[in-house]
């Protein structure tokens, strides 16, 4: 059957189980378009490229098999760029595919060329451009692979337009399963003992490539080990949140119990973790590259293992297979109960919020949201001070996901949440921005319109870049520079884009709203935040004259 390079490569995603792909379009993939004109696969148009590929990458996480974005060549390409360094993060799969200049083009500064492999280098997993329609199956079947194989990752596949349109004969390929590497049973036995051996373990979860199952084996350790698991920086879905087995995240503002739970540990089981700046505190818990406590460091990529710290037993596994491994291990000699007992209590104790300055309290509406959220529930977030509130005051039950992005990337927050109702929409989605974060990419509230895929948005709009001006107040104290914000009215703008919107100005006025938002099928609700809510333990004027006083 002769078909279309653009045709065969629809062919190859149906293949792969594609339903859904995100995207921008552009003449550089017209071949592409046409062939998605009769496919199943749903197309959903969006507004700027870097939306498209925050939507992309969020569909990774949430599926487990690459999120499939569309764009053009050079400005397209450069503006998702944003999304495919977040899925590098992350360790999230997703494919990018770009247009590109006709190949008898190349190299000439063609309008709008940019070379792929030099520009995402280092930040995308894998780089390539399709020269031969008839490899257009083994490259997409390598990219399925690649994306989801050892370290899970993003993979930008450059299309010609030229090749496009060219016709060939070659067939679709298979799906892709790309192999796990399995849990040694020399090293679950050495696990084990030392186990058995140690006083005060800590087990240390995160990183991508993990599944339902393995969400529910590690649990299963956890508990018949009386361990504690602390969730490495914005994964806390990792394991239910009720269990007494979790003891709170590794992320910003991390807890001084969670620091001296490391410190103290005299073992810790790290498994699917990258050892970055963020979960390590700057690279303070652990001594680089000898720590002091011995790791145990599990992990699918093997380039991974002693890049950070030099393990002292290392186990070469997916994430999945080796907690199903460690659920069966016998459990022995435990005791460290009351180790974990303290630490659960000390994360338990931090969800407890004091009275916030101002007339709406966030503290207490976390703590109704923990109450009215169902067990199922997906919370999304960008980046911004605004984030403590769902990733330190809500709590995530098994069958919850939280969807936030690793590499602190702003205006990440709408389009993962519009993301998520398009995978699941029979659940809740509920979406934390900032004032500042949204009009990153407000315009993809035109995006959810159009695919009928309302999150509820909640905008915390306290007229101000928060995390900036916080560093501000830090190190330059009374020199407020370039962070105070003028903001156009939210409500409005949410209404003109067809959602349920209202404004929240006092506390008691949130449950009403949140449930017509609900009610609607999605909505916007901003929230009016004083500027000195800045964090929840420490106002700005607090933040101030602590500088001042140095």
């Amino acid at each position: 059957m002769s078909r279309t390079g653009g045709e065969l490569l629809i062919d190859c995603l149906e293949a792969q189980g594609v339903t859904t792909a995100f995207g921008v379009p552009g003449e550089s993939y017209l071949a592409v378009l046409d062939a998605l004109h009769d496919s199943p696969i749903r197309f959903v148009l969006c507004r700027q490229e870097g939306g498209a590929a925050f939507m992309a990458e969020a569909w990774g996480k949430l599926d487990g098999r690459p999120g499939i974005a569309f764009v053009t060549r050079g400005p397209g390409a450069t503006n998702a760029s944003i999304g495919v360094h977040s899925a590098k993060q992350a360790s999230t799969p997703m494919i990018l595919f770009v247009g590109q200049v006709a190949r008898e083009m190349r190299d000439r500064e063609a309008f709008q060329e940019v070379s792929y492999r030099e520009f995402f280098g280092t930040v995308a997993k894998w780089s390539v451009e399709i020269d031969d329609p008839a490899r257009v199956p083994e490259i997409v079947s390598r990219a399925f692979h690649v994306a989801m194989s050892g370290r899970p990752g993003p993979v930008v596949v450059g299309l010609p337009e030229d090749m496009l349109s060219e016709a060939t004969d070659a067939a679709p390929c298979g799906r892709a399963e790309p192999a796990s590497a399995g849990a040694d049973p020399a090293a679950m036995e050495a696990l084990a003992q030392r186990l058995t051996a140690a006083e005060r373990p800590v087990v240390f979860v995160g990183g991508g490539g993990w599944n339902g199952q393995g969400r529910t084996d590690l649990q299963r350790f956890a508990e018949a080990w009386d361990l504690p698991v602390v969730a490495s920086f914005r994964c806390q879905d990792l394991i239910d949140n009720h269990s007494p087995s979790y003891v709170g995240d590794a992320g910003t503002g991390m807890l001084a119990a969670t620091k001296a739970l490391f410190r103290d540990s005299d073992l810790v089981l790290a498994v699917g973790v990258g050892f970055s700046e963020i979960e390590t505190d700057s690279y303070t818990i652990f001594d680089i590259p000898e720590p002091k406590q011995p790791v145990v460091h599990v992990h699918g990529s093997d380039l991974e293992i002693g890049k950070v710290i030099r393990p002292a037993l290392a186990i070469h596994a997916g994430v999945n297979g080796f907690v199903k491994a460690a659920a069966e291990l016998p459990p022995t000699n435990r005791p460290w109960g009351q180790w974990r007992a303290d630490a659960r209590a000390a994360y338990e104790g931090s969800l407890a919020c004091p009275a916030q300055p101002g007339g709406v309290d966030m503290g207490v509406i976390s703590a109704h949201l923990r109450d009215a959220l169902p067990g199922d529930a997906i919370v999304t977030n960008g980046a911004g001070n605004f984030t403590v509130w769902p990733n330190k005051f809500l709590t995530y039950g098994a069958q919850a996901r939280l969807v936030a992005p690793q590499a602190g990337a702003m205006g990440y927050g709408l389009p993962a949440g519009i993301a998520a109702r398009l995978w699941d929409p029979e659940r809740i989605v509920v979406s934390f921005v900032g004032d500042g974060e949204i009009q990153m990419t407000m315009n993809e509230m035109g995006t959810a319109m159009q695919a009928g895929a309302m999150p509820i948005l909640l905008i915390l709009n306290n007229g101000s870049y928060g995390t900036i001006r916080m560093h501000q107040e830090r190190e330059y104290p009374e020199r407020v520079s370039g962070t105070d914000l003028q903001n156009p009215d939210f409500v409005a703008i949410g209404k003109a884009y067809g959602f349920h919107a209202e404004k929240v100005e006092e506390t008691g006025q949130f449950a009403g709203a949140f449930e017509r938002a609900r009610a609607a099928g999605g909505g916007v609700i901003e929230l009016t935040i004083d500027t000195e809510a800045l964090t929840p333990r420490a106002t700005l004027s607090q933040i101030r004259e602590a500088a001042l006083a140095k």
